[in-house]
C-alpha cells in the first residue's frame, strides 16, 4: 500500500492539504474502507495530536475537526463508527500507557476496524464504585491468571481485544491494587453472554473469565497502575460520549425539527413551539460549549470538564427524544419488532421511538449522571467530597455485597 509522506505538520493549512491529498489518492467511492483508513492512519490523520508513527502528527487536537469534516464531506469511512470503543477510549489509553511495541501492534488495526475493541470495567458489584471491582488477576510466571465477571460491555460479541482491569493485589487499598491488561476476547475461558435491552437489541454483554491466561507483556503501565490507566480511559469515554461537536441543528434536535415541520398548522401549538425552541437553544449552547472545551483542552488526557458535556448531552438527548415521541402522538408508540438482535454497531437508530428507548441509557453508560455531578462538584467546583470510610483500608477488609 502506498504511504503518504508526512513531516511534523502543525498548521491548519498543511493538515487541510494533507487530507485533501488523502482523499484524492484514495477516493472513498472507489476505495475499500479498510484501505482508506489504513492510508489515513499512515498519513498521521487518525488522531492528529498523537505522536508521529502512531496515527498522529504531534499537532493540536482541535485540528482533528478539519480532517473529520473533509472526510465526511467526501463520504469517507469513519473509524469511530466501525470501532467506537476502540477509537474513542482504548486508543488514547494505549497512546499514553502503551509500550512502543504495544502501540505498533495495536493502534493501526484498531483504527482500521480490523480489530474491534471493548472496555471491560463494570462489574455486577462495582459499577459506580469502579475501584471496588473484584475480578482477580494472579501472577503465574509470565502470565496473569484471570477469573471474574464483567457487565455492560458494549460490542463484546464483536470484539477481538478488550481493555480489562483486574485486582492483582487484594492487600492494597482498593485504588492501588488494580492492573490494566489487554485481553484476547477469543482466548480459552472467555465467555460472552448477551444482555437484551428494551429496544430488543443486545449491544451490551456480560463477560465471564475462567482461568484466562493473559501475557504479562500485555499489561498497560505496570502492576498496580490500573487505576491511573482507567482514569485515562474514563475521561476519554466521557468526551467521546458527550463531547461531540456536530454541525448546527443536527443530531436529536434535527429529528425534532423534521417532525415539527411535518405537522399541520393546527398541530403546531404555541406551547410546543416554545418547548422546541428551548431544546434548540440547549442543543446550540451544548455545541458551542463543546467547541470551547475542545479548543481549551490540552494534549493528553481530558480533565474532569469532560463530565460537563456528558451530563448535558445525556439529559438533552432524553428530553429531545421524549419531545419527538410526544409530537408523533399515537404513532410514537409504534416501534416495530422487538426481536432479539446482536447489532454490528453501537447506538444505531433507525426510528425515533427506538432512539427514545435507547437514549434512556445515556445517563447510565460512561458514568451515571449522579456520578458525573459528584465529579463536577468535587473536582471542578471544589466542593467537599462524600464521606469515604474505606479510603485507607486494604481491599480485602472492605465490606462487599
Amino acid at each position: 500500500m502506498a504511504v503518504i509522506e508526512t513531516e511534523n505538520i502543525v498548521t491548519e493549512n498543511e493538515i487541510s492539504a494533507l487530507v485533501n491529498s488523502l482523499i484524492k489518492k484514495y477516493p472513498p467511492n472507489k476505495t475499500k474502507p479498510v484501505e482508506f483508513l489504513s492510508a489515513q492512519f499512515d498519513a498521521g490523520l487518525a488522531w492528529v495530536h498523537f505522536e508521529i508513527g502512531n496515527g498522529g502528527l504531534g499537532a493540536s487536537p482541535k485540528h482533528q475537526k478539519i480532517v473529520n469534516e473533509a472526510i465526511a464531506a467526501a463520504n469517507g469511512p469513519s473509524s469511530y463508527a466501525r470501532n467506537p470503543i476502540g477509537y474513542g477510549m482504548c486508543a488514547p489509553t494505549i497512546a499514553q500507557w502503551g509500550t512502543d511495541a504495544q502501540k505498533q501492534r495495536y493502534m493501526r488495526p484498531l483504527f482500521t476496524g480490523e480489530e474491534i475493541w471493548c472496555q471491560l470495567f463494570s462489574e455486577p458489584g462495582s459499577g459506580s464504585d469502579f475501584a471496588g471491582l473484584s475480578a482477580k488477576g494472579v501472577r503465574d510466571g509470565d502470565e496473569w491468571l484471570v477469573n471474574g465477571q464483567k457487565v455492560w460491555t458494549t460490542l463484546a460479541h464483536l470484539s477481538k481485544l478488550g481493555l480489562l482491569v483486574v485486582r492483582t493485589d487484594p492487600q492494597a487499598v482498593k485504588h492501588a491494587g488494580l492492573t490494566a491488561v489487554v485481553v484476547d476476547m477469543h482466548a480459552s475461558g472467555v465467555e460472552v453472554r448477551p444482555l437484551r435491552q428494551m429496544t430488543g437489541e443486545a449491544e451490551f454483554n456480560e463477560v465471564y473469565f475462567t482461568d484466562v491466561r493473559v501475557p504479562v507483556a500485555d499489561t498497560l503501565g505496570g502492576a498496580g497502575d490500573g487505576w491511573r490507566v482507567s482514569l485515562t480511559t474514563l475521561m476519554n469515554e466521557r468526551v467521546a460520549i458527550g463531547g461531540a461537536i456536530p454541525r448546527k441543528a443536527t443530531g436529536p434536535i434535527r429529528e425534532a425539527l423534521k417532525i415539527w415541520e411535518s405537522l399541520s398548522s393546527d398541530q403546531q401549538s404555541k406551547a410546543k413551539k416554545d418547548e422546541l425552541m428551548k431544546l434548540w437553544i440547549k442543543a446550540e449552547v451544548l455545541r458551542l460549549t463543546n467547541i470551547r472545551a475542545g479548543q481549551n483542552r490540552r494534549m493528553g488526557t481530558p480533565g474532569p470538564e469532560g463530565s460537563i458535556g456528558k451530563v448535558a448531552s445525556a439529559e438533552l438527548n432524553k428530553d429531545t427524544y421524549e419531545f419527538c415521541v410526544d409530537l408523533l402522538g399515537a404513532n410514537g408508540m409504534l416501534y416495530g419488532s422487538y426481536a432479539m438482535v446482536r447489532p454490528e454497531t453501537a447506538m444505531s437508530f433507525d426510528s425515533v421511538p427506538k432512539a427514545f428507548l435507547r437514549s434512556r441509557a445515556n445517563s447510565i453508560e460512561g458514568g451515571t449522571t449522579e456520578v458525573m455531578k459528584n465529579i463536577l462538584g468535587e473536582r471542578v467546583l471544589g466542593l467537599p467530597g462524600d464521606v469515604r470510610v474505606d479510603r485507607d483500608k486494604p481491599w480485602h477488609e472492605v465490606p462487599r455485597n
